[in-house]
């Protein structure tokens, strides 16, 4: 496999995501209504979504806080510090950033992303995914970003038209590349089509000259609620992915399989762990939340027992207690 550690992409801080106004994070406060969160110092500070949160009770049943939004509109630095640093110590060795939501005006996500990318890169030397559906915001985000201070990833390329000019743009900048089993006409609808897809992809970033191991291929997970093979077809094209390129990273978006379960957080850990047998040394997860410690774990020891790991040499350096006591910290993304 690609890497003897279990990488993580922290997927967390994603203009979409939003706080029910029932979470203890959420506090009123003389009249103000704030997110609560650990600030540079360790002094509990309050993002203020007062202006937000609506005032009638009718609407607060089905109104969700669109935290990260917020904070990156109001440019709130040490909220947007708090949510990169949370997902650095659950165990994220790369960060995703995704400002799609923040408005419907593309030039207002341009000129977002041109901001946040020197902030982030302020707070962390990380590698840093720049996120977009739109690839002229993922060029804005690559112009903002200082590639002496870390690399960036692309995500994603695809066969949709116009993505595939990112591909040269991986290359020319040194960046990591995401690539997604979406077809020119649509998403594919099952475990061929995601090869075949992939497989087009493959060649191009071959012709590019995009190293094995900077590529990061996402077969495409789908809402098992929505059809009963999804999870299955994500399955078998990552084991026919890992078969044909051993050097490659393979991951998936593994929280959408679980969309419109109940007990989320179950199907979530049954969704990575196969995914993780199956072949993927890659998880795009929430890390805060999810174990990503538990999950290295058992890519470690699924390695000894399947044989991946020869003389389990990899587990053994994992876990035999070095002079200090302590397990050695996972290695971040090569720079």
């Amino acid at each position: 496999m690609s890497d003897s550690m279990l990488q993580i992409i922290g997927e967390n801080f994603n203009t979409t995501r939003r706080i029910k106004p029932t979470s203890p994070r959420v506090v009123q406060e003389g009249g103000n209504v704030g997110i609560a969160y650990q600030g540079p110092d360790g002094s509990r500070r309050l993002l203020d979504v007062t202006a937000i949160f609506p005032k009638e009770p009718a609407k607060l049943r089905t109104f969700q806080i669109p935290h990260v939004a917020h904070a990156v509109r109001t440019r709130n630095v040490d909220y947007i510090a708090w949510l990169v640093n949370s997902q650095l110590a659950a165990g994220a060795h790369i960060i995703d950033l995704c400002v799609d939501e923040i408005a419907v005006d593309p030039r207002v996500r341009h000129e977002t992303m041109a901001w946040l990318i020197p902030v982030v890169q302020k707070i962390t030397s990380a590698v840093i995914a720049i996120d977009s559906s739109d690839p002229e915001t993922i060029m804005t985000g690559l112009n903002a970003h200082d590639g002496s201070r870390s690399r960036a990833a692309i995500n994603s390329v695809n066969l949709e038209e116009g993505r595939q000019d990112l591909i040269k743009e991986a290359r020319a900048r040194n960046a990591l590349l995401f690539a997604n089993a979406s077809g020119r006409n649509g998403m594919p609808k099952d475990e061929h089509e995601r090869v075949a897809n992939l497989e087009e992809l493959m060649q191009m970033m071959d012709a590019a000259g995009i190293a094995m191991t900077d590529r990061y291929l996402d077969p495409l997970s789908f809402p098992v609620a929505t059809g009963s093979a999804f999870g299955a077809h994500y399955l078998e094209a990552v084991r026919e992915m890992r078969k044909r390129y051993p050097l490659v990273h393979l991951f998936g978006g593994h929280s959408n399989a679980s969309f419109g379960l109940p007990q989320r957080k179950i199907a979530n850990n049954a969704f990575i762990l196969l995914s993780v047998l199956a072949g993927c040394d890659t998880l795009m997860i929430d890390p805060v939340q999810n174990p990503a410690k538990d999950y290295a774990d058992f890519k470690l020891a699924a390695d000894v027992i399947l044989g991946v790991d020869e003389n389990a040499i990899r587990y053994m350096s994992a876990f035999r207690a070095p002079a200090s006591g302590r397990r050695p910290a996972p290695q971040p993304v090569p720079q």
